[in-house]
Order: C-alpha cells, then sequence, then structure tokens
C-alpha cells in the first residue's frame, strides 16, 4: 500500500495522486503540487489515504507545501488576464491568416509562460503566430492542438438532457462510445439525437450498456419472426426495461397486436430484422465516431 493525497486542478473533475511526504492535508486544502508543466495550484479532494501500488503511476511527484494568500491572488489575477489574452491570440491568428480556433489559455503559476489550446482540422505551421505571441506578452508561449471532445470538456456546454456535460462536470476520462450501444438501447439513430455539443456520440451512451448488451440477448430483434404462445408473429418493437415484446400476428384478413413477456416467445438468436437499413445508417453515421 502507498501513502497518496487526491487533488483536482481548477474546474476538473479528474483526481491525481500525488505523494504526501510527511505532512497531512485536510479536505478543500488549497496546495501547490509540481507537475510536468511546473508548479500547479490545486485543491485536496482526497486527504491523506493508502491505495494499492497498482493503482499508482511512479514514482508519484510531490506536494510542494501549501498555497498562500499571495498564490491565490496569482491565480486570480491570471484568471483576469485570460479573456484579454485570448483575444489579443485571435487577432493574431488572423492576423497570420491560420486556420485555427484559440479555445483556452493558461498562465503559469510563477509567470514564466502562457499556454494557448487551439482546435484545427489538421496540423498547423503556427512558428511566426509564436513569435507574434512572445514579442506581445514577453513570456513563453506554448501552443497545444487540442481535440473537439477535449474543447467541449474544457469550455464545458448544456447536454441535450438539459444537464452539464458529463465530461466537464462529472466524467474523469473520456469513455468508448459506438453506434452499436444506441442500437442495443433501442435509440433513434438520427445524428442529431445521439450525438453531444461535440458533434461525437454522447458519452452516457457507455452509462447502461452493460445492461442492455446483456438485454439484447435474450429478446428477438425488431422485423424478425417468432413463436409465441398464439403462433408465428412479427416483433414489432422491445421495451428491454420490462423485458416484454409486442408482435404482430395474422390472423384471417386482419392483424393482432399482442404484448409478450420475453420469456414466452421463441426465436432464432442472432437473426436479422427485416430490410438492411441498419447498414445504410452505419455508413451515414461513422462520422460520428472519434
Amino acid at each position: 500500500m502507498e501513502k497518496i493525497v487526491g487533488v483536482k486542478f481548477k474546474n476538473s473533475c479528474k483526481v491525481y495522486y500525488f505523494a504526501p511526504g510527511g505532512d497531512n492535508y485536510e479536505k478543500g486544502t488549497d496546495v501547490i503540487v509540481e507537475t510536468a508543466r511546473g508548479q500547479e495550484y490545486a485543491t485536496v479532494v482526497m486527504p491523506v489515504t493508502e491505495v494499492e501500488e497498482e493503482k499508482i503511476v511512479a514514482p508519484l511527484k510531490p506536494i510542494i507545501r501549501l498555497a498562500t494568500e499571495r498564490d491565490r491572488e496569482t491565480v486570480l489575477r491570471n484568471e483576469e488576464r485570460k479573456s484579454e489574452a485570448m483575444q489579443i491570440a485571435r487577432e493574431k491568428v488572423e492576423k497570420c491568416g491560420l486556420v485555427m480556433k484559440i479555445v483556452d489559455c493558461e498562465f503559469a503559476l510563477d509567470g514564466s509562460k502562457v499556454t494557448f489550446y487551439f482546435t484545427a482540422d489538421g496540423r498547423v505551421d503556427f512558428r511566426e503566430l509564436v513569435k507574434e505571441l512572445s514579442s506581445t506578452f514577453r513570456l513563453r508561449i506554448e501552443l497545444r492542438q487540442i481535440g473537439i471532445r477535449d474543447e467541449i470538456k474544457m469550455i464545458g456546454g448544456i447536454a441535450p438532457c438539459g444537464r452539464e456535460c458529463c465530461c466537464s462536470s462529472c466524467m474523469p476520462d473520456f469513455k468508448k462510445v459506438s453506434i452499436k450501444m444506441a442500437k442495443n438501447q433501442g435509440l433513434s439513430l438520427n445524428p442529431g439525437k445521439i450525438s453531444g455539443l461535440c458533434g461525437r456520440l454522447m458519452c452516457c451512451l457507455a452509462y447502461e450498456n452493460d445492461y442492455y448488451a446483456e438485454a439484447c440477448k435474450k429478446v428477438p430483434k425488431v422485423g424478425s419472426e417468432v413463436e409465441t404462445p398464439e403462433g408465428k408473429a412479427h416483433v414489432v418493437s422491445v421495451n428491454m426495461l420490462k423485458m416484454e415484446v409486442k408482435v404482430k400476428i395474422e390472423q384471417k384478413d386482419s392483424f393482432v397486436y399482442r404484448d409478450f413477456p420475453a420469456d414466452k416467445i421463441k426465436f432464432r438468436r442472432g437473426g436479422a430484422p427485416a430490410g438492411d437499413a441498419a447498414e445504410e445508417q452505419d455508413e451515414e453515421l461513422k462520422n460520428l465516431i472519434d
């Protein structure tokens, strides 16, 4: 077992482990830690705790010290400078004729550099931009290209469900999502209904996927032919929460619709639904996958 202290940076929802040294840090304490980008301001969210060594990426970097009032003033001052810095950076991007979007910026705690985060469709030659920014800010300039998912995680927003985007509020890391997850849950494959603000598949598709993936094995596919207590029928819809199947039964010159528990239906596992619409939708939705 290894002793650690868990901290979060700014509004991040991911917890990072640091070595506590010989000190005790209470939850809510502001500290200065050593990272690959230099010294950073963080807040303790997990006091000194013992965790298994397998869960730690060694070697742990240390917590340097408690944050002071001067550190807090520096962080506030840096936040106030962000808006102006980003406006200047956008003007320089336009001046250099670059096709890129400045998303965010971050001043180092020690005031030695400023990092600009941007999105672009491809590689960008920003050497001239770096020179322009260096002469303006008189600081070391670092430019980091991020993906569209990272952009939404960084700036946040209100998702289609009406809540704050999961990636910026409660999800430490991006989850792997696929069209198959939407199919398993019986969701409409309309891109506008299953994509998030980033234009990619919504991360929340993965939350209940384990249940639906297992439930799919116990119910027939829509459009397939099945055997019911009242004879042969075709599946109209499936409710995987209630584990009920709605079928259409042909009777003389009419059709009758019935609901049956899934365990009362006999069907061939892996039976394909009527038509090949699913394959066509896969082709249309391929751009939703990273």
